[in-house]
């Protein structure tokens, strides 16, 4: 229809409008030129309507059908159709600007993106059926432990939990175990991706609500704009009439100013109207609801409660903001989405899944070829840097000591058991947590532990009661404070513990120590230079047989250690002994074989050394001795004496009173000549007299035939002795000297060194 409105002149009755008669018959009529009516013999009164003759008819009514529909058509009738465009476009806006919105679409966007992805992972099936198996009994346990939960909650506590959130998920997912198990590399390289992403996701997604406000306040807005159409449509809607009287003052041009119009749309307008007030009032409704639903409970929470009772999974976290949001959207499509995106919040989901990568990667073959000896001659395996510990490693079986270091939350299983030969566990910056099985296995078996620990939470607490423990080597810092107060927990009960060492600050003897001294045969505290006192407590430790003091900023020898009638060994390394006077009060020890004062600052070896008759292993080395004793060599049992890197200048004949003599160091002194009677020393096998101011290598050196190590680099030898081919053990390798000093031996010598 072209026309919106078409009017016509309207007749007017004389008693009606007398004054307009005159004007009347000078007016123009419309359109094609009216014929006067005949008067009617009925009606003598009625006046003739005559127009104002014009070429112009068209033109005339156009003009009046304009005027009409803008001065006498009511403005709903004519803007209807605009109002319910506008109207449509806000409600469009409403709903999609979240859509649009970056800060919004792009969570969104993200979010489905992986939800649908952790839906379809092979991983999340594996999960879900590992629940699907178990006991129908343990099900119905969790079931009615889910009930009554469900009934003491109440109020605003339990709103959290008694949210409907998932709750029309099936009970029992059921999957091929078959399909599940199977889980290649690469699917277990996307899961771990995808548990990345997710925690990421979380962890932005958490930290605001834009999502929720946006949410609420386009829905807010929607349920107004809805009110305000239901409001003016239902009283407008009315003012949509066929016919319309118009009255324009216009007869000047057209002859007429009553009209009747014509609406051509108001029977269309009128029947749109009514149905777009149903329409609107169907989705006003809607949006009642959904402001309803967004009220009726918290959306910036979200509960895996029932999730957690039904998969047994107990560590998946609630969430909250928008993430929590969202997830209450996904409900209302699918709650089977949110159970299986439930999965990758899990800690232990992922656990598992690092631990099955790390089974896939770890064969027991690639583990065997990482097995080594280790200083204990046990076949070791050491694992560095990994995500976890292997369940594969518990398949090899002739495995004796593991090693693991820097391997944060290792978990050692019940499997441990199948170890059958192992004795030995190192454990080196690794957070361990033990199943009850595995530490009672370990209690039976376990010989030598060993932990290295940058934290005192690093130790593990079940040490303490591995009842069968031999030896316990502890690295690391036992003190917190500067008073270096130790918090090692009692030993008491490793009853079999014969070897302790501790590599700490500690500044007196630990308590814990103390409670195992009676059984204990060696000790070794290696300080990083804190001063250790308070050693009276060594008394105690009447069955010690080696003793190693290192580093510990000593002055003296402590007296404690001549108490010690069973010690065979004690080493000072790296204190700040100077003076060894009392070293005369170790003739009581009669067991003392092996006494070691290197890398100290000892200027002079005292004269009665001599009643240290029982010494076979005697250590000077690294001090500031300049003077050797000759009473020295009259511990006629030394078979190691090492005086390297001192400042002697001689070395006194009585040297050759040590026959049983097979090491001699005097490396980095100032020596100028060696007396003959070394060489009668004729048990002798290793043999350093490197970096000296020694000119001449006497020939009697042809006279150590055991001689199999021999150094004289850095002096002034022009020219070495032939009779080191009398030296049958001497090789090439075991000669440390310059190269154009080895050519001045007899070129079979040469041959007979270089020989295998």
């Amino acid at each position: 229809m072209q026309d919106k409105i078409i009017c016509l002149p309207k007749r007017v009755q004389p008693s009606q409008n007398h004054s307009s008669v005159s004007n009347v018959s000078q007016a123009v009529a419309s359109t094609t030129p009216l014929p006067p009516p005949k008067p009617s013999p009925t009606n003598p009164a009625t006046v003739e309507m005559k127009g104002l003759k014009t070429d112009l008819d068209l033109q005339q009514y156009s003009f009046i059908n304009q005027m009409c529909y803008e001065r006498a058509l009511h403005w709903y009738a004519k803007y209807f159709p605009y109002l319910v465009l506008i109207h449509t476009l806000v409600f469009m806006l409403c709903s999609n600007f979240w859509f649009k919105f970056p800060g919004s679409s792009s969570k969104i966007e993200h979010f489905i993106s992986i939800l649908g992805k952790c839906f379809d992972s092979p991983w999340t099936t594996r999960a879900l059926s590992e629940v699907s198996g178990e006991d129908s009994e343990e099900k119905d346990n969790r079931k009615n432990n889910m009930s009554r939960s469900n009934t003491i909650q109440s109020g605003p506590e339990g709103s959290l939990v008694n949210s409907q959130s998932l709750k029309s998920i099936p009970e029992k997912f059921v999957v091929d175990k078959s399909t599940a198990g199977a889980l290649d590399k690469k699917e277990g390289e996307q899961a771990k991706a995808l548990f990345e992403k997710v925690k990421k996701f979380r962890l932005h997604v958490e930290e605001g609500d834009i999502l929720y406000a946006m949410y609420v306040r386009q829905t807010v807005l929607k349920v107004i704009k809805f009110l305000i159409i239901i409001a003016y449509n239902s009283a407008l809607v009315s003012k949509v009439q066929f016919t319309v009287d118009c009255n324009v003052d216009i007869q000047d041009m057209t002859g007429y100013k009553n009209f009747s119009c014509n609406h051509t749309m108001a029977h269309l307008f009128s029947k749109l109207s009514f149905c777009y007030l149903c329409f609107v009032s169907i989705y006003g409704l809607t949006c009642l609801y959904t402001l309803y639903w967004l009220f009726y409970r918290s959306l910036r929470e979200y509960s895996f409660e029932y999730v957690r009772q039904e998969t047994g999974i107990d560590d998946i976290p609630d969430v909250k903001n928008d993430f929590a949001f969202m997830l209450h959207m996904i409900d209302q499509y699918d709650p089977l989405y949110s159970k299986r995106f439930a999965v990758f919040l899990s800690e232990v989901s992922e656990n598992k899944l690092k631990q099955l990568n790390l089974n896939n990667e770890w064969t027991p073959d690639k583990l065997r070829q990482k097995l080594q000896t280790n200083a204990h001659n046990r076949l070791e395996l050491p694992l560095i840097m990994l995500s976890g510990l292997p369940d594969t490693v518990f398949e090899i079986t002739e495995l004796q000591s593991l090693k693991l270091e820097i391997i944060k939350n290792v978990m050692i299983p019940a499997t441990i058991a199948q170890l059958d030969n192992l004795q030995e566990l190192s454990l080196h910056q690794c957070s361990v947590k033990i199943h009850s099985a595995a530490l009672s296995f370990l209690k039976e078996n376990l010989k030598v532990l060993s932990v290295k620990f940058d934290d005192m939470r690093e130790l593990p607490p079940w040490m303490y009661g591995l009842r069968n423990l031999e030896e316990l080597y502890l690295v690391g810092s036992l003190s917190h404070d500067i008073s270096k107060n130790v918090t090692l927990e009692s030993l008491r009960d490793l009853k079999s513990l014969k070897i302790l060492s501790i590599k700490s600050n500690v500044s007196k003897i630990p308590q814990a120590v103390v409670d195992v001294s009676s059984h204990l045969q060696k000790m070794c505290v290696h300080n990083d230079g804190t001063k250790l006192v308070m050693l009276n407590n060594l008394k105690k430790m009447t069955n010690l047989t080696e003793l190693e003091l290192v580093h510990c900023d000593l002055e003296r020898i402590p007296h404690a250690v001549f108490s010690l009638l069973s010690l065979q060994e004690l080493d000072l390394k790296e204190n700040n002994l100077k003076s060894i006077e009392e070293i005369v009060s170790f003739q009581h020890l009669r067991k003392l074989t092996v006494l070691k004062l290197w890398h100290n600052s000892i200027t002079y070896i005292p004269e009665h050394i001599k009643k240290l008759t029982s010494l076979e292993r005697l250590a000077f080395s690294h001090n500031k001795i300049e003077v050797l004793p000759s009473h020295l060599f009259l511990c006629n049992k030394i078979r190691y004496l090492d005086l390297s890197y001192n400042d002697i200048r001689f070395i006194p004949p009585e040297v050759g009173v040590l026959q049983s003599l097979q090491y001699f160091s005097i490396t980095c002194n100032k020596v100028e000549s060696l007396p003959d009677e070394l060489y009668f020393c004729k048990k002798l096998k290793t043999l350093k007299i490197g970096k000296n101011s020694l000119s001449v290598l006497s020939p009697k050196i042809g006279n150590l035939l055991f001689l199999s190590y021999l150094d004289v680099k850095g002096n002034h030898f022009e020219i070495l002795p032939p009779e080191l081919g009398d030296c049958r053990a001497l090789k090439r390798a075991g000669l440390v000297v310059e190269d154009a000093l080895f050519e001045t031996l007899p070129s079979d010598v040469r041959e007979q060194m270089k020989a295998e």
